[in-house]
């Protein structure tokens, strides 16, 4: 019976660890307004101080499912505004275990062309780990296996990117986590002689990401958008996404992520500075069809701050 229970608590860790090791780094719908936290170059590129944050919830009414709140901050400095500074906190929960990222960013933008700009980033910081073994369930509440959590275990992190765009136009190219952590050391819990070891790694996430801007009338532009990520050993992640910009101040879109799930997108500027954002996602998969999943949903709010010279004349669609 001790082997069989044993067999089913590491089986049951390893999902949600291969679901962290999966999916990794966290995942948004409104990625278009949270792009520095996962491509350095983008730090400052709006020329202004931008500071947004962003909380999804994932799978709702599914005991466990992934919840993540992001503050984001980046600005360019200088009067040439070449270089550019940014600041990413991240909360990702899951299950048991709970991740707060801390990254500052640092950017160098290069004039390309009349219009064009070509920006280098780099990503460095850490991550805090947390798993609480106590919140899942156990036949033995004696049991060896549940006595030692994770706390705070400290991973530090280095990331890159390139970010190229114009006014209408952009591509990057970014791996924002370089290093391969492992999230525990091997440490091994014995019981009647019989070893488990429970171990995670911090893979690297590939992104990149390309949209562009029509101009469909004075009134209403056109922005058709993805994204792709790639994890070593997890399916491609591709997202396409198309959002209409309505009088420069309502913004209504629609996404596809590739074997995943739909989107709807809701956006108002409420006011030069002010940006609120809404997001809902519908699983196509079998788990989208339980009775326990209510979709995914995330709320973003940004704001922005002009100079008296630099006032916004027309709001920025990335």
């Amino acid at each position: 019976m001790r082997k069989i229970y044993t067999i089913i608590v590491t089986a049951l860790l390893s999902i949600v660890f291969y679901t962290s090791n999966a999916q990794q780094d966290a995942q948004y719908t409104q990625y278009m307004y949270n792009t520095v936290s996962v491509n350095p170059a983008y730090a400052g590129s709006r020329g202004v101080l931008s500071i947004t944050g962003l909380h999804r919830s994932q799978w709702v009414g599914l005991e466990g499912a992934p919840r993540t709140q992001t503050l984001t901050l980046n600005t360019p400095l200088g009067d040439t505004e070449r270089l550019g500074l940014g600041l990413s906190i991240i909360n990702d929960e899951i299950g048991p275990t709970d991740e707060t990222y801390f990254d500052i960013d640092f950017s160098y933008t290069i004039p390309t062309s009349e219009k064009g700009k070509l920006s280098l980033g780099i990503k460095a910081g850490g991550h805090l780990l947390n798993v609480d073994f106590q919140r899942l369930s156990r036949l033995n509440g004696n049991d060896a296996l549940f006595e030692s959590n994770v706390d705070n275990k400290f991973s530090p992190n280095v990331g890159i990117g390139v970010y190229y765009h114009t006014n209408k136009f952009y591509f990057g190219l970014s791996a924002p986590n370089l290093l391969e952590t492992d999230h525990f050391d091997e440490s091994t819990t014995r019981t009647n002689s019989n070893a488990t070891s429970f171990l995670a790694e911090e893979r690297v996430n590939y992104y990149m990401i390309a949209g562009k801007v029509f101009d469909l009338s004075d009134t209403i532009k056109f922005k058709p958008a993805v994204l792709g990520k790639l994890v070593f050993g997890a399916p491609l992640q591709v997202d396409v996404s198309a959002n209409f910009l309505l009088y420069e101040r309502l913004t209504l879109g629609a996404a596809y992520r590739w074997s995943a799930a739909f989107s709807g997108i809701v956006g108002f500027q409420i006011s030069d500075g002010l940006m609120i954002g809404f997001a809902y996602d519908r699983e196509i998969t079998e788990l989208g069809q339980t009775q326990f999943n209510d979709g995914s949903y995330e709320v973003m709010l940004r704001f922005e701050l002009f100079k008296k010279y630099n006032r916004m004349l027309t709001p920025r669609f990335f």
